[in-house]
């Protein structure tokens, strides 16, 4: 019984760890080094990297990127090496949550796309090649950032198993679910056709 409350104990440290750094926005702290100004009156009102394009310019929408996807590889690779695969998985999944519900921002956060690329580039590299290569010929095909996310993580669950990865399909359900959640609105806007594309202002 000590073994087993240990072992919680560190995965509950390790899932706060997670959501403590998720939540801490590269947007609005590069909005602010750059005085970009606030984002939340800018575009669609997103603390995310295509939000930040959409004040048209492109190193700080690159420098967020980085920061959103450097955030959850790094909580990935540190919990696991520390505590395991389990913690790492678990803290993958906290700082995503963290990311789009923010206790440093009231939880009003992002929608998580770079941060869910990070988390899968840590995990397991082919994953994460795999979820960009999916984003990246959905976006050039279609210049919606949002449908590119969609049908990126909506298709992981699937293709992990095909790439050797049946221990990550579960997290890739949740993570792929909460995206979902994250860009309902989105999804409406793509339906009615009233979706913006990737460099528009609006």
């Amino acid at each position: 019984m000590p073994v087993i409350e240990n072992s919680m104990a560190i995965l509950a440290l390790w899932a706060s760890f997670g959501y403590l750094i998720g939540s801490v926005s590269g947007g609005m702290i590069v909005a602010r080094l750059m005085n970009l100004g606030n984002l939340r009156e800018i575009g669609s009102g997103n603390i995310g990297a295509t939000n930040v394009l959409r004040t048209g310019n492109k190193k700080a929408a690159a420098v967020t990127l980085v920061f959103d996807a450097g955030k959850g590889a790094v909580v990935v690779l540190l919990a696991r090496a520390f505590a395991g695969e389990d913690a790492a998985q678990i803290a993958a999944f906290t700082a995503f949550l963290g990311h789009c519900f923010p206790v440093w921002l009231g939880f009003k956060g992002g929608k998580g796309v770079a941060t869910y690329l990070g988390i899968l580039w840590a995990l397991a590299w082919p994953t994460g090649a795999v979820a960009c290569l999916i984003w990246l010929v959905v976006a050039l095909l279609t210049r919606f950032s949002s449908l590119a996310a969609l049908v990126s993580a909506g298709a992981m669950p699937v293709l992990m198993p095909l790439l050797g990865y049946t221990n990550m399909v579960t997290l890739a359900v949740l993570l792929a679910a909460l995206l979902y959640w994250r860009h309902w609105g989105n999804i409406q806007r793509l339906r009615a056709g009233t979706e913006s594309k990737i460099g528009t202002k609006s």
